[in-house]
């Protein structure tokens, strides 16, 4: 039986300083190498929070122009191995992302923040912190978020209506977010400049 679940999606993040320690490749490298599974289901090849999605090292911090690409070019060599459970792709409606969630790593974490009407963002922890007011001194996402969750932020097309954003998780493990264009009346536009004439 499938279950569908809808994500709220955030618009306000009390969090200023989050993602201000940049993942790099020489970190990423260190803390890949622990051997972990848990780690290498969450950061492992092809999973969307990969810093080696795109084919070289990006922090998924950063936001990358998802949908200046198409995914058959981007995710060729993933796709040909059979190593991604990733896919984007744009209708005459929306923007759609289709990935893949690791299951046992906290799906009830993930969350999709919709940032200035620019950024669509998805996170999520994988571990949690080990004090409780350490914690509440310090958000995970500002530190090295990488030793405690994962994320990937986005930039949108100016055409992508975030107010309407809507993201699901299916089987606890399909994540899909749905980001609708913004839908112009040419035939309006006309109508009025023919009457200003």
């Amino acid at each position: 039986m499938t279950s569908c679940r809808l994500l709220q999606v955030h618009t306000e993040d009390q969090t200023p300083d989050k993602w201000s320690v940049s993942l790099t490749e020489e970190v990423f490298k260190r803390f890949f190498s622990q051997g972990n599974p848990t780690l290498h289901k969450i950061f492992g090849e092809g999973s969307l929070f990969s810093p080696l999605l795109f084919g070289k090292f990006f922090d998924p911090s950063d936001a990358f122009p998802l949908w200046e690409f198409e995914s058959d070019i981007l995710l060729s060599n993933l796709r040909s191995s059979g190593k991604t459970s990733v896919d984007w792709f744009q209708t005459d409606e929306a923007y759609v992302l289709k990935a893949e969630v690791p299951a046992g790593v906290g799906i009830n974490t993930v969350r999709v923040y919709a940032e200035n009407g620019k950024i669509v963002e998805i996170s999520g922890q994988w571990k949690q912190q080990q004090q409780q007011k350490e914690a509440k001194a310090k958000d995970w996402r500002s530190g090295q978020w990488w030793e405690h969750g994962y994320v990937r932020r986005l930039e949108l097309p100016e055409d992508a209506d975030l107010r309407k954003i809507e993201a699901y998780v299916n089987n606890d493990v399909f994540l899909e977010v749905r980001i609708p264009k913004n839908t112009f009346d040419c035939d309006t536009d006309d109508t009025v400049a023919k009457k200003s004439d």
